[in-house]
């Protein structure tokens, strides 16, 4: 498959507003989600078929309460690198499981981390082991007091 093929230019309208409504809930019934695009069941699950099998759609995921959010630590890790060890510091950040997200970044620091832990304690001990990688050089970490809205 060419990468050319994995970029929305080549999505149908129909393709994007089916996207849209399975990132609002991808659990819908197949038969609620053509209703709301005013087309057959059948062609809902070709379209998804489609993109599955043209990797766009790589997965489906779950979203929790707001409430059950609450009682979870999430914050933003900024991390200042070596840039000759990228790589090994990707390979090994990817490993700890508290770390959702991984972005190269512009700016002062290199990488921009999301974090979600059960406690400080736990988000502190997440810092201590990415600082503790060979080529991290600094951090700066953001903690996250409220979040308004999320798509």
């Amino acid at each position: 498959m060419k990468t050319s093929d994995l970029t929305a230019n080549h999505l149908s309208t129909l393709d994007k507003e089916l996207i849209e409504l399975l990132r609002a809930n991808s659990r819908e019934s197949m038969t609620n989600i053509a209703n709301k695009l005013g087309v057959s069941r059948a062609t809902v699950k070709e379209h998804i078929a489609r993109l599955e099998q043209r990797r766009i759609i790589q997965g489906y995921t779950i979203r929790f309460h707001p409430e059950h959010e609450q009682h979870q630590v999430h914050a933003y890790v900024m991390i200042s690198t070596e840039p000759k060890l990228m790589p090994s510091i990707v390979r090994q950040i990817k490993q700890i499981p508290a770390v959702k997200s991984l972005q190269t970044i512009s700016g002062i620091y290199d990488l921009m981390t999301s974090i979600t832990c059960e406690s400080t304690l736990q988000l502190d001990q997440v810092i201590d082991q990415i600082t503790e990688i060979e080529g991290v050089e600094k951090t700066l970490t953001s903690i996250v007091l409220a979040s308004k809205f999320q798509r």
